[in-house]
């Protein structure tokens, strides 16, 4: 009976490493960075000339052009952050900036937030010439969240808790993220990554 019992509670034991375990492995990917503290631009090098401010615990810009930069390279990673914009904005979260002195769609992939795209094939939702939004959200006027995954060569796109991408491209493998002001108001908040 002893025999059975230390059996029994072995087995107990086990199964709570493995729901442990399921902590561990989660943990090998780093842990959550955020990369706007609500209060400052600190963190970040402004290229261009727009009119990037703190307000209210956000950040946002309303004429001239350009971009937020990290100052640190990445090349697996998640990011999440939530925009607002208006209906005439156009903006953007660039990933694995080759040059990040200059960012276009052709040295960065580019998850574009531009509704009103002249050609509607890469816009909000989509990665610029790379790959097409599955649904068209419209992004105007309201609170929105996207969560971004690259690994290796695969790019995920979420909007609003909707798939909007799930493709393999190889172009680029590191580099900063950006933020984009290019047209309209554009506020971001709750910006945050973590490394896998």
């Amino acid at each position: 009976m002893k025999r059975l019992f230390a059996l029994a509670f072995g087995l107990l034991l086990i199964g709570f490493a493995g729901v442990d375990s399921r902590y561990v492995v989660s943990g090998q990917t780093g842990a959550w960075t955020t990369l706007f503290d609500g209060k400052s631009l600190k963190g970040w090098n402004i290229v261009g000339d727009a009119n990037w401010e703190v307000a209210d615990g956000l950040i946002q810009a309303t004429r001239g052009t350009g971009f937020l930069v990290s100052p640190v390279s990445y090349g697996d990673f998640q990011i999440t952050l939530e925009f607002w914009v208006t209906d005439d904005a156009n903006s953007g979260v660039f990933l694995r900036c080759a040059d990040p002195k200059t960012l276009t769609a052709m040295n960065c992939y580019e998850v574009n937030i531009y509704d009103k795209r002249p050609d509607p094939a890469y816009r909000t939702g989509g990665i610029v010439d790379v790959a097409k939004p599955a649904s068209m959200i419209n992004t105007g006027g309201k609170w929105n969240t996207y969560d971004i995954t690259a690994k290796g060569p695969k790019l995920v796109v979420t909007l609003n808790g909707m798939p909007m991408v799930d493709v393999e491209n190889k172009a680029h493998d590191r580099g900063p993220i950006g933020l984009q002001y290019g047209a309209g108001t554009v506020k971001f908040r709750n910006v945050r990554i973590r490394t896998l």
